[in-house]
């Protein structure tokens, strides 16, 4: 899953209004922004996951790791909001035993004396099963209406952007009604994007984009734009450093030497042996077509049936197919991998940086896809989009 494409935007609350846009998927950061008066002091506030609930008190975990202890007052305004609601005035008041472990919550009131906690006079909760629910349902709209690519021209002018669909080409057309998102580079969690703008995209990006296709398929109007930075690597593992986290490989198709840093979050899967095979009959086979399209499609049939969208081009078919099927893998270790295996890696990076980056997913047991066109790199690439976080998954 884009396990968690957050899309809470801007909170600001004018008159008892509530604006929010939560396209949540299992977060959904809130931020109030709120004037205090001059004689007042400015209300603190807390965004995170409950913990763990207590009498009147409750642990939240807040998006920035830290454990808060916030003591809710009594006569304190608690208030249920679902996800996408935008009015205050919808909210449903509830008690505090109707907060539970995992649901979302903003809180606001004064710091307390230590400065360890601090007590709430106002809870907004947004409950984990409403986000999942709503999380579902976006998903299911990305999977219908998503489609994505490697950025080829950034127009500003006229706020087009080209893709590179596989051998095809479309024209994203943005508005001012279009939602940017963009990849942090420093981190590997999809749900850590933040509000981007066009200026953001580069020539070379990864682009992920929902709205509407034109009749003829050639361009798409943009609702909701994420991209990011990413390197998609390949080669032979030279050094692993376990105890520090990093690993190097010399890269096919630049021939240069790379670090990987592997953290937490990093997905490390294995191919197996006779999938590997047949991925690398479509590798091989390139623009063939019809036998190297079934073997991918019997590739993707023989690890659980990973369908994959065919939006153009044998690569690219073939690469969707394999990053559908990856997510579907059993999880490996940094322990599990050794000195001369064959990878693949999506990797993320800060924008305009060449080095440090940090592992999204690697695919170890893949020789025979590298063999397969030893000249520059595997003509099958990982997409970022349907692992590690996917198509607002992304996927």
């Amino acid at each position: 899953m884009l396990t968690n494409f957050a899309v809470c935007r801007t909170v600001a609350l004018n008159a008892g209004l509530l604006v929010m846009t939560a396209g949540s998927f299992d977060l959904c950061a809130v931020a109030v922004a709120q004037s205090p008066t001059a004689s007042a002091p400015a209300a603190v506030r807390q965004i995170g996951t409950v913990k763990a609930v207590a009498g009147n008190s409750l642990t939240l975990t807040t998006d920035a790791g830290q454990e808060v202890v916030v003591s809710v007052a009594d006569g304190a305004r608690i208030l249920q909001l679902a996800p996408g609601s935008t009015d205050l005035k919808t909210a449903q008041t509830i008690t505090l035993t109707d907060i539970a472990a995992g649901d979302r919550v903003l809180v606001s009131g004064k710091a307390g004396d230590a400065g360890a906690g601090f007590a709430a006079t106002r809870v907004i909760l947004m409950k984990s099963s409403d986000i999942a629910q709503k999380h579902e349902a976006e998903q299911g709209d990305w999977q219908k209406r998503g489609t994505g690519g490697i950025v080829n021209a950034v127009d500003a002018g006229s706020g087009s952007v080209m893709l590179s669909v596989g051998a095809k080409k479309l024209t994203v057309n943005t508005s001012s009604a279009t939602q940017f998102r963009r990849y942090a580079g420093d981190s590997v969690k999809f749900e850590d994007a933040k509000p981007g703008t066009l200026a953001q995209i580069q020539v070379g990006d990864q682009l992920r984009v929902l709205g509407a296709k034109s009749d003829d398929g050639s361009s798409i109007q943009a609702e909701k734009v994420v991209s990011g930075s990413f390197k998609n690597l390949a080669g032979l593992i030279a050094t692993i450093d376990a105890a520090g986290g990093t690993l190097t490989l010399k890269d096919l198709a630049t021939k240069k030497t790379v670090t990987v840093k592997i953290t937490g979050n990093s997905s490390l899967k294995a191919l197996p042996p006779q999938t590997a095979a047949r991925f690398a009959v479509r590798a091989k086979g390139g623009a063939n077509g019809g036998d190297s399209q079934a073997s991918a499609s019997g590739a993707g049939q023989a690890a659980g049936g990973a369908g994959g969208e065919r939006t153009g081009g044998a690569g690219h078919s073939a690469g969707a197919d394999l990053s559908q099927l990856v997510s579907r893998l059993p999880d490996q270790t940094v322990a599990d991998l050794k000195v001369g295996d064959a990878v693949m890696i999506v990797a993320s990076q800060p924008d305009g940086a060449n080095s440090n980056v940090t592992c999204v997913t690697l695919l170890s047991g893949v020789e025979p896809i590298l063999a397969a066109t030893p000249s520059g790199g595997p003509s099958i690439t990982l997409s970022p989009w349907n692992i590690g976080g996917g198509t607002d998954s992304a996927q």
